[in-house]
């Protein structure tokens, strides 16, 4: 069997809903009633228990479901010095009680004074580690990867404007911003590889978000001087300069997103707009695809995937509670396949997002996230065989 990758074929975006007294205890924490210690106790113990849970499932890429985070970019992010969070964005489709995004601001240069991600990588190693040692003596299973996801480095630019990002410390973006933000990110790779870690995820709405008519406009006007298509070229320019220094055997992975939050979204459009330079410029080395309903579009760009990529498509729905039907995916799933260099052995099977993407989570039980995610991996090994790895 070959070793783990960091992909397989029945795969997950990362965050599972928070359980309810975790989400009691955080904000007990937030009202000064819980120190941040007791706090970090709670999340241990809810993390190894997901761990298992997803163990059992099936899965062999493993997260700690984001059960430290309030929002899937903010409290990773927030840790750079010279970023603040300040207010939120505009969106095309607010969701439930007028939410939108928060937006995070440049105020100073922008650094990385420690590493962020590290120590939640190294608990949630040690639990996989500990969950394989004993399912190992009874189920013989196959090994699993720890998985990283961090947001992506575009977070920091696409909803902020010249006005957002402080004229002290950059006078003028280009290069001195970029190259800033992409070191700090290269810094936090560094980290998690000299600590262990070998497959990273980026978070990223943003290139989605350019498929989006009114949120492409949008952006043009905050950027102003850049179209859509400039945006895009550039931020593949970023990711690549972030994950330029990675050794090989660091995989990287990228999710695109048009929201997910309380099973509303935020964006719609196809992936076509942006689709040579997803596909063909940006490199990593899979992508996980939301493809869930209409709104993502059809499957033609996947006509620019290059040989040796994969694509994660995420033609499953974490947004509802009700099983997938088996038959339409493996429908979509093979027709998918047609436009693929290499068909079927290109791609992968996932919900097309986390089950909670933000601490609320989607409107459906744990009993319904876990059934969901057993539908996957029986699917996976309906289209696949039994070796789910890639």
């Amino acid at each position: 069997m070959p070793l783990p990758t960091g992909v397989y074929r029945a795969d997950h975006v990362g965050s599972f809903l928070r359980p309810k007294a975790l989400l009691a205890a955080r904000a007990q924490a937030a009202a000064g009633e819980l120190t941040p210690e007791k706090l970090r106790e709670l999340e241990d113990s809810y993390i190894a228990d997901v761990v298992s849970k997803q163990r059992a499932a099936g899965l062999r890429s493993v997260t700690d479901g984001e059960f430290r985070r309030q929002w899937f970019h903010v409290d990773f992010l927030k840790h750079l010095s010279g970023v603040e969070l300040r207010g939120a964005m505009s969106s095309t489709a607010a969701s439930v009680d007028g939410t939108t995004p928060p937006r995070l601001v440049v105020v100073d240069k922008i650094a990385h004074p420690q590493p962020i991600q590290v120590a939640d990588y190294n608990y949630l190693s040690s639990r996989i580690a500990s969950e394989d040692q004993s399912q190992a003596q009874k189920d013989k299973l196959p090994p699993a990867t720890a998985k990283v996801c961090i947001p992506s480095p575009t977070m920091v630019h696409f909803r902020n404007s010249r006005d957002t990002i402080s004229e002290a410390a950059y006078p003028v973006l280009e290069p001195a911003f970029f190259d800033d933000l992409a070191r700090v990110f290269r810094e936090e790779l560094a980290d998690l590889y000299a600590a262990g870690a070998r497959f990273v995820q980026l978070d990223d709405t943003n290139l989605a978000y350019l498929c989006d008519p009114q949120m492409r406009a949008e952006a043009e006007a905050r950027h102003q001087g850049l179209s859509g298509d400039a945006l895009a070229r550039q931020y593949a320019a970023l990711i690549n300069a972030a994950i330029a220094e990675r050794p090989a055997d660091l995989k990287i992975g990228i999710h695109l997103c048009r929201g997910n939050h309380r099973s509303r979204w935020f964006a719609q459009g196809g992936y076509e707009p942006v689709a040579e330079v997803l596909f063909r410029d940006l490199n990593v080395d899979a992508y996980f695809l939301e493809y869930d309903d209409a709104r993502s579009g059809d499957f033609s760009p996947l006509r620019h995937l290059p040989p040796h990529k994969t694509v994660v498509l995420g033609v499953m729905s974490s947004k509802t509670g009700a099983l997938d039907d088996r038959a339409e995916v493996v429908r979509r799933l093979r027709e998918a396949a047609s436009f693929c260099p290499r068909g079927l052995d290109q791609l992968c099977l996932s919900h097309q997002c986390g089950f909670s993407s933000t601490s609320e989570g989607n409107e459906l039980s744990e009993e319904e996230q876990w059934a969901k995610v057993r539908l996957e991996v029986e699917i996976a090994k309906e289209v696949w065989g039994e070796d789910l790895s890639v």
